[in-house]
Parts: C-alpha cells; structure tokens; sequence
C-alpha cells in the first residue's frame, strides 16, 4: 500500500487491519513518516517506481503483487504496473488520475515547527486546508516543537515532478486495475475517471459520491467493500 503525499504508511492501517487473509505492507516513501529524507534532485518519478521495485525484490522475493497506491502512491502504483509488468497481479488507484496539476505551493506557508499541536492544526486552517486529519497524521514533536515528518523541501520537488501527461504510463498496462473517485475531490474529478476507464481496457471505476480525495479515510467500510469485492473478482 502506498500513500499520498504529506501522508505516511499509518493512513492505511484500519484499512490494512481489514484484510487479514492477505499479506499487507505499507511503505513509508521516500520523504514520507519514518523514510530518510533524500536528496533534492533524488524525488524523480524513477526513484520512486524503483523504490517500490526494490520492496518487491527485497521482501517478496520477486513474486508478482497487488499494489493499492493513494494519490501520488496511485501514481507510483501504476508507473510501475508499466513498466514492470511481470511483477504485478493488479492494481487499486485511489483519486489521482493520468493528467496531473497539483498545487501543494500551500506547504511553503506552514511553519517548520510550531509551539503546540494546537497551533499547528490552527496552521493548516488558516492556509484554507480542509482535510486537517489527513495532514495531521504526519504530525510528530521533537525538541524543536511540533512539525511534520515529511520532508517539506523535497515535497516540491515530489509535486513537480509528479505534475504532467501519464497517458502513456496509464495506457501501457493490461493487468485489471480499479480506480476509485471521491466526487467531491479537489484533486481529480470525475470526466477524467469515466475517460480513464473508458479508454483503457480491463478497468473498473467506483465513484463515491460522498467522499473527497481520501475516500479510504472518508468511507472505510465502503472503500474496503468495493475493494475486496475487486480482489476477490482476481481469485475466481
């Protein structure tokens, strides 16, 4: 499992608890909760495909998976279904989609550390940031105060690089992949959903009407409905 920027491998963890058949890990990414924090020009779409290859290699042996990657894991997740295909059975792709144009300029705005947890939400408010939890779960305190654990510099670099036409990354694969919508997303919406579905073969959309750009943290029940029912489709 592989989680969106400013977010961490812990995102995943009630959904991760749900699947207890299956052998589930979550990456902290590179930049991202526990990971070490890489060079600027070390956050390219490669290093972080080949981050995932590396897992695959080192943890399973090389054996084929199923990746779920949310937002810039989603991306990850099927860049590397492109070019990696023998090593993937399919893959979940939760709110991202093949044309992207992030604005994360916001982080820039928020203090490195700040005197209380409190004054660190207040922070991420006063910005104009919705979703406070899914930030929040990033949030540690040292020393110096409360911060985030995610590498803010190279975050920057992680958008620009992620910005841009992965049309042909989206369209080189044939393994099943479910793409899953949050209609009330700020980040990808729901024309370029229907077209991603409808121009590449062997792919389901699931739109939830209700949720946003987290829809695994807005609708947990629902989110793991609609993906076990996917994965157990893989099985029959």
């Amino acid at each position: 499992m592989l989680h969106g920027a400013m977010a961490n491998a812990r995102t995943f963890s009630e959904l991760a608890a749900k699947f207890s058949k299956w052998r589930v890990i979550c990456l902290d990414q590179r930049g991202h909760g526990w990971s070490e924090h890489a060079l600027q020009d070390e956050y390219s779409r490669d290093h972080y495909v080949t981050d995932v290859l590396n897992l695959i290699q080192t943890e399973l042996g090389g054996q084929p998976v199923t990746i779920l990657g949310h937002s810039l894991g989603g991306v990850n997740a099927y860049q590397f279904a492109a070019r990696y295909p023998e090593l993937v059975q399919a893959v979940i792709v939760e709110d991202i989609g093949a044309e992207i144009d992030s604005d994360f300029s916001f982080a820039n705005k928020l203090p490195y550390r700040s005197a209380s947890l409190k004054e660190l939400r207040d922070s991420l408010i006063n910005i104009g940031l919705r979703a406070i939890d899914y930030f929040s779960e990033s949030v540690l305190e040292d020393e110096q105060g409360w911060g985030f654990r995610t590498d803010m510099k190279g975050l920057q670099t992680t958008i620009a690089q992620v910005n841009g036409d992965w049309w042909e990354d989206w369209l080189s694969s044939s393994c099943p992949i479910l793409l899953i919508h949050g209609r009330k997303s700020i980040f990808f919406d729901l024309p370029q959903a229907e077209q991603m579905e409808a121009r590449r073969s062997n792919t389901k959309l699931a739109v939830f009407e209700d949720c946003g750009h987290g829809v695994h943290s807005d609708d947990l029940n629902g989110f793991y409905q609609v993906m076990n029912a996917f994965l157990e489709d893989l099985t029959h």
